[in-house]
């Protein structure tokens, strides 16, 4: 795969868990309290053809994007839920790009996934504010697709690049077009 392709891909770079601080906690959760806001902007002013515009050669469009995090995060609640009251659960994965294409993601509008986006976040913002940094780095979570035991910290890392991942998808996209 050529660097640009890559770079399309991955505009902020791989996730890569870091070694816990509570600086790094501070920003990660702050990440994760602006996410809602961070699309809103992102998308404001979007017709429904820009809307539907991909990303990328063979990615989602904006739209996908959008309802995407709302289904992802949705799945990190869940997953941050089950870490903090059970004993490494396995959770269950889901096929995000089967759920990208059913009917909801391109019938229902993006605004509707962002507004699930404020309330969720509202919620999961608290949550994660209130967890111990034992918990985040020995309360874990067994994801049986790869095969591997992840720890919250682990997972918040992962689910504050994974906001500004898609994120910079739509405003390089929009930087790219002009918009």
């Amino acid at each position: 795969m050529s660097d640009t392709v890559e770079d399309v891909r991955y505009p902020i770079g791989q996730y890569e868990v870091q070694p816990y601080s509570e600086a790094l906690k501070t920003k990660w959760v702050s990440d994760i309290k602006l996410l809602p806001n961070d699309i809103e902007i992102a998308i404001q002013n979007l017709d429904e053809y820009q809307l539907d515009t991909a990303y990328r050669e063979g990615g989602w469009t904006v739209k996908q994007l959008v309802h995407h995090v709302a289904d992802s995060h949705m799945n990190a609640y869940i997953r941050f839920k089950l870490g903090l009251t059970e004993e490494n659960p396995v959770i269950k994965p889901y096929e995000e790009k089967g759920w990208a294409n059913l009917p909801d993601v391109f019938s229902v509008p993006v605004n509707v996934s962002v507004t699930l986006l404020h309330a969720l976040h509202r919620r999961l913002h608290v949550l994660l504010l209130n967890i111990s940094e034992e918990e985040y780095l020995n309360r874990t979570v067994f994801h049986p697709e790869h095969q591997k035991q992840m720890s919250l910290w682990h997972l918040l890392g992962m689910y504050a690049w994974h906001g500004k991942h898609h994120v910079a998808h739509i405003n390089k996209l929009k930087e790219q077009k002009g918009w």
